[in-house]
């Protein structure tokens, strides 16, 4: 593994939002979703401003349905979703090669369900060599014992638990730029 073990890299991350859709947020306390909603958007505008490349999936889009409305508007055009029927995002061949393609060895994961899903895919992604970042600000479950419960699953199986400012603050590096602005207007 390249650089410094703790450290985000611009030429090296990857955004991956996995399965925040209309569904499963209608099941999630809502003042909790309304801050994991805003952490989410964040993350992708600053993944915008600081031109990191995102990913997006949703679960079973048929009965979870689409990715929530406050992302969706969000997300950069090219940035479709990708469907998925298995938990890890990285057992689902398609997601798989689409993050093959990126060229990058670390992702940033927020979203749902974090016992679930994320936890599945962290595990997984780390097995496979990268590098995993989960922002616990960024990621909710049904329950907040299985929030925690997944964000330790995470951690053990070698993510880097943080929270979302500290993500976009580590790719930024250093104040007075325009990005900095931007960015700093973006965790308000």
């Amino acid at each position: 593994m390249n650089g410094q073990p703790l450290r985000i890299e611009r030429d090296r991350v990857a955004f991956l939002v996995v399965d925040v859709q209309q569904r499963l947020a209608a099941a999630m306390d809502p003042d909790a979703m309304e801050r994991m909603e805003r952490r989410v958007v964040a993350l992708v505008e600053g993944a915008k401003v600081l031109g990191i490349p995102l990913l997006v999936t949703e679960q079973y889009p048929q009965g979870i349905g689409p990715t929530v409305p406050m992302i969706r508007s969000a997300l950069p055009e090219e940035a479709k979703p990708l469907e998925k029927l298995d938990f890890s995002c990285f057992a689902a061949p398609e997601v798989r090669g689409a993050l093959e393609a990126l060229g990058r060895n670390q992702l940033v994961l927020a979203g749902m369900e974090t016992h679930i899903c994320i936890f599945q895919t962290a595990r997984d992604l780390a097995a496979a060599g990268y590098q995993v970042f989960v922002p616990w600000d960024a990621v909710i479950s049904r329950v907040e014992e299985n929030r925690r419960v997944g964000l330790e699953l995470a951690a053990r199986a070698g993510a880097v638990v943080t929270t979302t400012e500290t993500v976009l603050f580590d790719l930024l590096a250093r104040a007075g730029s325009p990005e900095f602005k931007a960015v700093s207007r973006l965790i308000k």
